[in-house]
């Protein structure tokens, strides 16, 4: 194979978050889409909507939580006060995320079980050091770190290379990383495979409302489906795009074209699921990684440059 030449490459500043304290801005996005209430939902409510979003009755989730449907009908509608065993068990049984339980655990009268501090808090410092030392580790190939809205708040050297040309107004922080792949003047154009990227996201998206009833995400994902669809994709990313070398449920090639030439890259995502702290738990690592060797050849020359 002829060696790769590194073509000129216009210098891009390092993006916020790369080891260093977030932007004043991430901590704004952060807590924006936080809502307000007049007054706070009683436990019942909470339970409720839980309940329902898990598709399951109340004889359902009485049995799996081994309680009489009375009482379980009784705490729903306030005629009953649970005990704080009882909220963990119901919390496990309905799958509910560390964030929201802490939710409930207020509403029900007690304290909250999880903690949840910034991450650029001073008590973060080695938990923060720990992922950055795991992400340039991961060099020659692009390794970044999301929050649990998808805003990017660490990356190593790799990503910003790949990042050339972007619009700058996508860049300001708290950077997107769905909106930065999917909108036109983002990385869109450059994305070989954008219809089944396009799906791929979108129903991992999906997958993580319906998990965590999350409605700045729920916002978000209707943000990226008004973005124009590329060919052949009906906008709603319930398409079925076959592509060679893609797994379905398991693998999606990442087919992106930059001056070097195509990479093709498969990428996997980590999560700390034994972090009691609630921002370290929603933290995801996603790491790319060649899925050839003239890719890892022109990643190599990326990172020599």
């Amino acid at each position: 194979m002829a060696p790769i030449v590194s073509a000129p490459q216009q210098r891009v500043h390092d993006l916020p978050g790369h080891g260093r304290r977030p932007h004043p801005a991430y901590h704004a996005a952060m807590h924006a889409h936080r809502p307000h209430h007049a007054a706070p939902l009683p436990f019942g409510d909470h339970l409720r909507h839980w309940r329902q979003r898990r598709r399951l009755s109340q004889l359902e989730l009485a049995l799996q939580a081994e309680v009489s449907t009375r009482h379980l009908s009784c705490v729903e509608t306030g005629r009953a006060s649970p005990s704080r065993e009882m909220v963990m068990r119901l919390s496990e049984r309905l799958q509910v995320p560390p964030r929201e339980r802490n939710a409930l655990l207020v509403a029900a009268g007690f304290a909250p079980m999880y903690r949840e501090r910034a991450l650029d808090d001073p008590a973060m410092a080695a938990a923060r050091a720990a992922v950055q030392r795991i992400l340039d580790a991961h060099e020659p190939w692009p390794a970044l770190a999301m929050d649990r809205h998808w805003n990017l708040v660490m990356h190593n050297r790799l990503v910003p290379l790949l990042m050339q040309g972007i619009a700058p107004e996508l860049l300001q922080p708290p950077v997107n990383v769905l909106r930065l792949s999917l909108h036109p003047q983002g990385l869109a154009p450059r994305i070989h495979n954008l219809p089944q990227w396009r799906e791929h996201l979108l129903e991992r998206l999906r997958q993580q409302i319906a998990t965590t009833g999350d409605a700045a995400l729920a916002e978000l994902a209707e943000q990226l489906r008004a973005l124009p669809a590329p060919a052949g994709d009906h906008g709603d990313g319930d398409g079925h795009h076959a592509l060679p070398g893609e797994h379905l449920g398991v693998l999606m090639p990442f087919r992106f074209n930059t001056p070097l030439g195509e990479l093709n890259l498969i990428s996997t995502t980590t999560v700390f699921g034994t972090a009691v702290d609630i921002t370290l738990q929603e933290l995801a690592l996603e790491t790319f990684f060649p899925a050839d060797e003239a890719t890892a050849e022109r990643l190599r020359a990326m990172a020599a440059a």
